[in-house]
C-alpha cells in the first residue's frame, strides 16, 4: 500500500495524517448539519470538537514521549517521527484527554447532554472511517495473514518502520472492513436523526454499533501489540468495544426510562441544592 502519500523535497507527507485530517474536516462539515437537526447552535459544538481534538493529540503524544524518553534523550531526531506512530493505547489515552476537556467546556456552555451526543455521533463515525482508510494505506493496525483474493500486500519499508507491518505477506484489509462499517453507521445515523424522537437514541446506537464493529473486526486483525485479557479471549480494543456497547445500551435504556419521567434533568450542568 502507500504509507507515504507523496514527497515534497525532503518532506515526507504520510497518507495516514492526510486521511485523518480529511476526516476531521468532513466531520466538522457534517456537524454543521447534525447540530441543526437536533436544534443546537453549531458554533459551541465546533469549538468543543477543536478543543477535544487538540487535547487528544497532546495527551497521546505526551504519553508516547514519556514512554520513550530514554530514546528521545539519546536520539532527539526521533521526535520528528512522533506523528507517524499509531497504537490502540494512544487512541484510548487520547479519548480520555478529549473527554476530560470536552465535558467541562460543554458544561460551561450549557450544552444539553443527549442532543449534543446525538449531533456528534454521525460526524465521529465519519472521522473514524477516514482514519481507518488512512490506517489501511499506512499499514497501521494490519490484518492477519490470509489467502483471500482481496488481501493486501505491503512493500514499503516505511510501513515496517512506522507500524511494524510485515512486508510481502498478504494480509486482511481489516482497516477497510472497519472503515466501511463506520461509513454505513454514519449514513444510518444521519438518516435516522429525523426519525428517532428521544434525545440520546442516536448516540446510543452509535456507541453500540461502533463497539460491535470494532469487536468483530478484531478477529481479522493481527494481535501484535493489542494486549491480551482473560487468557487471550479478548484483546484491548475488544475489551474497550464491550464497554462501548454497554454504554450504548445504558444510554438507550436511560432514555426509555426518561420518557416515562419527562422532568428528569438532561444536561451537563450539575443540579444545585
Amino acid at each position: 500500500m502507500y504509507p507515504v502519500l507523496f514527497h515534497a523535497g525532503p518532506l515526507v507527507v504520510p497518507s495516514y495524517g492526510v486521511l485523518a485530517a480529511l476526516g476531521v474536516l468532513l466531520a466538522l462539515g457534517l456537524l454543521l448539519r447534525t447540530a441543526r437537526l437536533v436544534h443546537l447552535n453549531p458554533n459551541p459544538l465546533w469549538n468543543l470538537c477543536i478543543i477535544a481534538l487538540f487535547a487528544a493529540l497532546a495527551g497521546s503524544r505526551v504519553l508516547l514521549l514519556g514512554l520513550n524518553w530514554s530514546v528521545v534523550r539519546t536520539h532527539p531526531a526521533w521526535l520528528l517521527g512522533l506523528a507517524m506512530i499509531h497504537h490502540p493505547l494512544l487512541a484510548g489515552v487520547g479519548m480520555v484527554f478529549a473527554v476530560a476537556v470536552a465535558v467541562p467546556y460543554a458544561r460551561k456552555e450549557g450544552l444539553p447532554l443527549c442532543p449534543t451526543l446525538d449531533a456528534l455521533a454521525a460526524p465521529l463515525a465519519l472521522a473514524l472511517a477516514c482514519e481507518e482508510f488512512g490506517a489501511l494505506l499506512s499499514g497501521s493496525g494490519y490484518g492477519n495473514e490470509t489467502d483471500v483474493r482481496w488481501a493486501v500486500v505491503y512493500t514499503s519499508p516505511f510501513a515496517m518502520r512506522w507500524s511494524g507491518t510485515p512486508l510481502f505477506d498478504p494480509v486482511h484489509p481489516v482497516q477497510a472492513y472497519l472503515a466501511l462499517a463506520f461509513v454505513v453507521l454514519c449514513a444510518g445515523l444521519f438518516v435516522s436523526m429525523g426519525r428517532m424522537h428521544r434525545p440520546g437514541d442516536i448516540a446510543g446506537v452509535f456507541l453500540g454499533g461502533a463497539g460491535a464493529a470494532i469487536y468483530f473486526t478484531e478477529f481479522f486483525r493481527d494481535p501484535e501489540g493489542r494486549g491480551s485479557f482473560f487468557h487471550g479471549a479478548l484483546d484491548g480494543p475488544q475489551l474497550a468495544s464491550i464497554v462501548l456497547v454497554l454504554c450504548g445500551a445504558l444510554l438507550l435504556f436511560d432514555r426509555a426510562r426518561a420518557a416515562a419521567s419527562p422532568t428528569e434533568p438532561d444536561h451537563f450542568e450539575v443540579a444545585h441544592d
